[in-house]
């Protein structure tokens, strides 16, 4: 999962160009109202903390990978912050602020930082993706099907579904499903199709809105010993 979040950020902000604002397929009014209350929602925002599990799923080996751990998110400025522990099956961390991306490994020591540079607003959209952001700026990268509601978790969600309209995007991911519990702009589940039949389900719980979340969270807390790799 965390491999899928660099790549298709990275995706995102190399093949970025300009677009209309599309309407989905489907029903447009029933999309729009979903849009509009995750705009309205998104004012609100201001940090976020859940409980995750990603999987991996491959199909060639028919096996899934399994990683869990926390995430939180924040509005910081004009800017939103991402940080994420994932604890299981090996330690990692990953942060995204100031427009950088930085990655550490606290079993081989090493911290890769890739920079967003010009494109760090598409590159923020991806990473906090379902987390406080506005609907309609999905329209931007996506074109969104509105595909029902469901319930997750006994919460009731809008799934929509995002094809993607740039190139590098839709090589990696074919289609991207969220569930977001409109009333708090949060995406309690997300799934990322490859064209392969690969696909990443994210699952998120015990999800807290606006809370204090502590400084020292979007800080890595490295040694003495550990190295940093820039990478394009």
């Amino acid at each position: 999962m965390l491999g899928g979040w660099l790549l298709l950020a990275a995706a995102l902000g190399l093949g970025q160009a300009a677009h209309k604002a599309d309407k989905a397929d489907g029903s447009p009014a029933t999309l729009e109202t979903a849009l509009t209350q995750m705009d309205q929602a998104a004012k609100g925002f201001r940090n976020a903390s859940a409980d995750f599990e990603w999987d991996q799923y491959q199909k060639v080996v028919n096996d899934t990978d399994v990683q869990k751990g926390k995430i939180y998110f924040r509005r910081q400025g004009q800017e939103t912050q991402m940080s994420a522990a994932i604890t299981a099956p090996e330690r990692k961390f990953v942060i995204f602020s100031d427009g950088k991306i930085k990655f550490y490994q606290p079993r081989i020591e090493q911290v890769t930082e890739y920079e967003a540079g010009k494109h760090r607003s598409e590159v923020e959209s991806f990473l906090v993706m379902g987390f406080g952001g506005r609907g309609h700026d999905l329209l931007t990268s996506f074109t969104v099907t509105h595909q029902g509601f469901e319930m997750v978790d006994g919460v009731e969600t809008v799934k929509l579904k995002l094809t993607p309209k740039v190139k590098k995007v839709s090589d990696m991911f074919s289609t991207i499903t969220l569930w977001i519990d409109l009333r708090r702009d949060i995406s309690l589940k997300q799934q990322f199709l490859e064209p392969s039949g690969d696909y990443r389900t994210a699952h998120y719980t015990g999800i807290t809105i606006n809370q204090k979340v502590p400084e020292s969270i979007f800080k890595l807390n490295t040694t003495g010993r550990t190295k940093v790799v820039h990478s394009n």
